[in-house]
């Protein structure tokens, strides 16, 4: 597979097809795979990039985890669109991936023709539990005591492709290197640079939220609160946990295809 270099190391990333770039950003603990369900059809139509975040799936990262946030995950996307010298890109971003994509959308608008955000960060009011609870899943005792429980919460399994994948991250998370990259990343969910709520309207590119109505992770408005911080965005909800698109693949894809195409006739097909 090949590769990029980024702040946070070398990152590996997946390509096939040809056209317009669909980003595919992954959530915490998982990797590229995630999104084999939906990859190969959309693959059909796109230039599909699937990326392993640093410390993930193939992507080894630096020697010390020191740098690593959903705030650094979001510095490595605009390091992969600029070293790639990608044009205008849809970005599909679960969970910290989502994070990352709206951060791109705006820091860098010139590199994203749209978004779908799939139970994504960035948005979240954190009350003083949730704020606790984060910190101490910031502690890499505790991320690799809780995570492995936490994971198959949050997937809510209902395909073996879930299943694979609540088997996989809940393996990582058992090991300390895993553990120790969870936690730095779930340190920085209540950092100031993770809240984008105040910047939603700074988002200009079309913004489909794709939300699973059984991820026990957000309290039960955070789908809302995206969708009013981010003007004129669409909200669909599906039956589903963390990882919509592997849930509900083919209610996924009939979605979001429509949406992409949307935009490309909008724009003249360019």
């Amino acid at each position: 597979m090949p590769a990029v270099s980024t702040r946070l190391g070398e990152v590996v990333y997946q390509s096939s097809g040809e056209g317009v770039p669909v980003i595919l950003l992954h959530a915490t603990l998982h990797d590229h795979h995630d999104f084999d369900p939906i990859a190969t059809q959309l693959a059909k139509n796109y230039q599909t990039i699937a990326i392993d975040w640093p410390w993930h799936g193939e992507s080894k990262g630096l020697a010390t985890t020191e740098n690593l946030s959903a705030m650094g995950l979001a510095d490595v996307l605009e390091d992969i669109v600029t070293t790639l010298k990608l044009p205008p890109a849809f970005l599909i971003g679960n969970s910290v991936g989502g994070y990352a994509a709206a951060r791109l959308a705006i820091t860098h608008p010139e590199y994203v023709r749209g978004l779908v955000l799939v139970n994504n960060g960035g948005f979240v009011n954190w009350p003083l539990y949730a704020r606790f609870f984060s910190r101490v899943l910031g502690i890499p005792f505790f991320a690799r005591l809780l995570l492995p429980l936490l994971v198959p919460r949050y997937m809510v399994s209902q395909t073996p492709e879930d299943k694979a994948i609540s088997h996989h991250a809940q393996e990582r998370a058992r090991t300390q290197s895993g553990a120790t990259v969870a936690a730095a990343i779930w340190r920085s969910f209540t950092d100031a640079g993770h809240d984008l709520r105040s910047r939603g309207s700074e988002i200009k590119a079309p913004t489909l939220i794709a939300w699973g109505s059984q991820d026990p992770t957000y309290q039960p408005d955070v789908k809302h609160t995206v969708q009013e911080c981010i003007p004129g965005s669409q909200l669909e909800v599906f039956n589903a946990g963390h990882v919509v698109f592997s849930s509900k693949p083919d209610e996924f894809l009939r979605v979001v295809e429509p949406f992409f195409q949307s935009i490309l006739e909008s724009s003249g097909g360019e």
